[in-house]
């Protein structure tokens, strides 16, 4: 499958490339010509190792085994092969975990042939659009895409139904220290708390105030600011006494018409202008400016 269309099926959604699984089959088409859906044993089904979702909470597993108990699989789990008579999971590692607590013997799968850069898109694909990815196995699954098929951010806005900037920023996650990361993971930070963190110089310890306090997103992005601002105000001091005032007043007038932080920096008969952003919207404002439009 090339590159193309392999992205604008993914774009229109899961069920683009493996099919409405509740329409019927037209009249007289052979059953082995559309890759029926059959019942395999439990044990010959496996995960997908590269699955990005490594979270799956025990009491909604628990409840998802009772109702498979009470009325079995209602949708059947997407699979590939793996050999001879052994299955991977495409989609539908949820289902297969609840049956296996519910004491299923067997579950109905439906077989498709991909390869392993499809079936790794279809699983983030998949887990995205269902919400049912944390926010640091989203993140990871898209740096995955990235590294091993070249994906750009745009590529992946595309294909998830989501923007660039929502891309940009959720790879920005994976800048935390670990334990951070492990704090997302669990849900005792959000996403908006772990972005706020980013970019700080201790975000560990903000990361443990905002566990403790049980603070706000709003109220973890003025903690972070402040924390910058500490770090940041003794050097931008000394750099301010060394400054003649005309060269302050202009900072002033750029940085007010541009609503950005702007520094200039003399170096002999040149310098540096820097213009601060804080989101991306502000580097596309920026972008934009520069080139006139």
């Amino acid at each position: 499958m090339s590159d193309d269309l392999s992205k604008r099926r993914l774009g229109r959604g899961l069920a683009a490339l493996i099919g409405e699984m509740d329409q019927p089959l037209p009249v007289g088409t052979p059953r082995s010509a559309v890759n029926p859906d059959r019942t395999v044993p439990i044990e010959f089904v496996s995960r997908n190792p590269r699955n990005p979702r490594r979270y799956f909470d025990e009491t909604e597993l628990q409840d998802l085994a009772g109702s498979i108990r009470q009325h079995g699989i209602v949708q059947p789990v997407v699979v590939r092969t793996s050999s001879a008579d052994r299955y991977e999971i495409i989609a539908g590692e949820r289902r297969w975990r609840a049956a296996q607590l519910a004491g299923l013997a067997e579950i109905p799968v439906i077989v498709r042939d991909v390869d392993d850069r499809t079936a790794l898109e279809l699983a983030i694909v998949e887990n995205v659009q269902r919400a049912d990815l944390n926010p640091l196995e989203e993140a990871l699954g898209y740096e995955q895409l990235i590294a091993e098929h070249g994906y750009t951010q745009n590529d992946l806005g595309e294909i998830i139904g989501k923007s660039r900037s929502h891309v940009a920023n959720s790879l920005r996650l994976l800048k935390l220290p670990e334990p951070v990361r492990d704090m997302l993971a669990e849900g005792t930070l959000s996403a908006g708390h772990a972005r706020a963190l980013v970019s700080t110089p201790d975000p560990l310890a903000l990361a443990k105030t905002i566990a403790t306090k049980g603070l706000s997103v709003r109220d973890a992005e003025r903690l972070a600011q402040n924390q910058i601002r500490a770090q940041s105000e003794p050097s931008a001091a000394i750099q301010r006494e060394a400054k003649d005032s005309d060269t302050i007043a202009l900072e002033r007038s750029l940085s007010d018409r541009l609503g950005l932080s702007v520094t200039i920096n003399h170096k002999g008969a040149g310098g540096q202008i820097r213009i601060g952003y804080k989101s991306l919207d502000q580097l596309e404002e920026i972008c934009r400016l520069l080139e006139g439009r």
